[in-house]
C-alpha cells in the first residue's frame, strides 16, 4: 500500500514563545523546532502500516527550507520518500495551506498513482486550526475521520477507531481515504544510527506550492502575561517541620 503523511514544523513543546515587536510572527531566534506530536504519531503509524502490509510511505510538509530537518527525521525512522513545499513568507492560512497540499498530492498521484491512505495530525501543535486535513480530503473527494487512535487495514477498506465521551466509535471506510491521527495511537520509535545516516542520503523532492490567500487572516499575535512564581524557604532540616505542617493545613491537605 502507499501511505502519505503530512507534517508541520512547529516550536518544540514547552519552549518559551516570544512575539516579534510588530506582533506579526513568533520570534524564532532562540527556538528549537520539531514535528507536531500528533503528526509524529502519524509518521510512526505510516511506517508500521508499510511494515505490516508492504508498499511505501511518503512524508510531505509545507514550510521553510529548515523543514528539511523534520522530513529527514521522518526518513530516519523508516519513511521512504520526502517532499517539501517550500515557502519563504510567514505561515500560510489553513485554506491556502490545504490548497497547496491538495495540488501537490494531485501532481504526485498523476505521476505515481494514488495514495491508499493520507495521514494527518489531528491538529498542529502551534495554530491548532483543525482544518487542513479535512479541507484536503474534501478537495480530493475522499472520506476522512479525525481523532483516530486505531487503524486496521482490511483488503481495500479501513477500520478506524476513536474515543468519545460515549465510548469507542468505529468507522469503516473504503480506500483511498484520509485519517486525522491523535497522539497516543502508538509510541513513536527513536531513530537508529543506521536510520540517521540513511536519512542524510535521501533525496528530498520539491514541489512549488500553489494556493491563494484564504478568508482567515491573522491580525496580530498577543503575548500572554507571564505568571511570576516565587520560591519560599520554609527552613532547614527538622526545624522546617512546623512550617511545612502549617503550609499543608493552609492548602487543605492536612485537616
Amino acid at each position: 500500500m502507499k501511505v502519505l503523511v503530512c507534517v508541520k514544523r512547529v516550536p518544540a513543546p514547552g519552549a518559551k514563545i516570544n512575539i516579534t515587536a510588530d506582533g506579526q510572527a513568533v520570534d524564532t531566534a532562540y527556538l528549537a523546532f520539531t514535528t507536531s506530536p500528533h503528526e509524529e504519531c502519524a509518521v510512526e503509524e505510516a511506517v508500521q502500516l508499510v511494515e505490516q502490509h508492504g508498499g511505501e510511505s511518503t512524508v510531505l510538509t509545507l514550510g521553510p527550507a529548515e523543514a528539511d530537518e523534520q522530513l529527514r527525521y521522518a526518513a530516519s525512522i523508516g519513511v521512504n520518500k520526502a517532499v517539501l513545499l517550500p515557502i519563504d513568507s510567514a505561515e500560510w492560512d489553513p485554506q491556502r495551506t490545504a490548497a497547496a497540499i491538495t495540488s501537490a498530492i494531485q501532481g504526485i498521484e498523476s505521476a505515481d498513482g494514488p495514495f491508499d491512505l493520507i495521514l494527518f495530525g489531528n491538529e498542529s501543535a502551534d495554530a491548532g486550526n483543525f482544518q487542513v486535513g479535512v479541507r484536503v480530503a474534501y478537495a480530493l473527494a475522499r472520506p476522512i475521520v479525525n481523532g483516530i487512535k486505531g487503524i486496521e487495514i482490511n483488503g481495500d477498506s479501513i477500520t478506524a477507531r476513536r474515543h468519545s465521551d460515549a465510548g469507542v466509535e468505529v468507522y469503516a471506510m473504503p480506500m483511498p481515504a484520509g485519517l486525522g491521527v491523535k497522539e497516543g495511537i502508538n509510541l513513536p520509535r527513536y531513530p537508529t544510527l543506521k536510520g540517521r545516516l540513511g536519512s542524510k542520503k535521501i533525496e528530498v523532492g520539491q514541489v512549488v506550492p500553489q494556493g491563494v490567500l484564504g478568508g482567515q487572516q491573522m491580525v496580530s499575535l498577543v503575548q500572554s502575561a507571564e505568571q511570576a512564581s516565587a520560591t519560599v524557604m520554609l527552613g532547614n532540616g527538622p526545624e522546617a517541620a512546623p512550617a511545612v505542617v502549617d503550609l499543608l493545613e493552609e492548602l487543605g491537605i492536612l485537616k
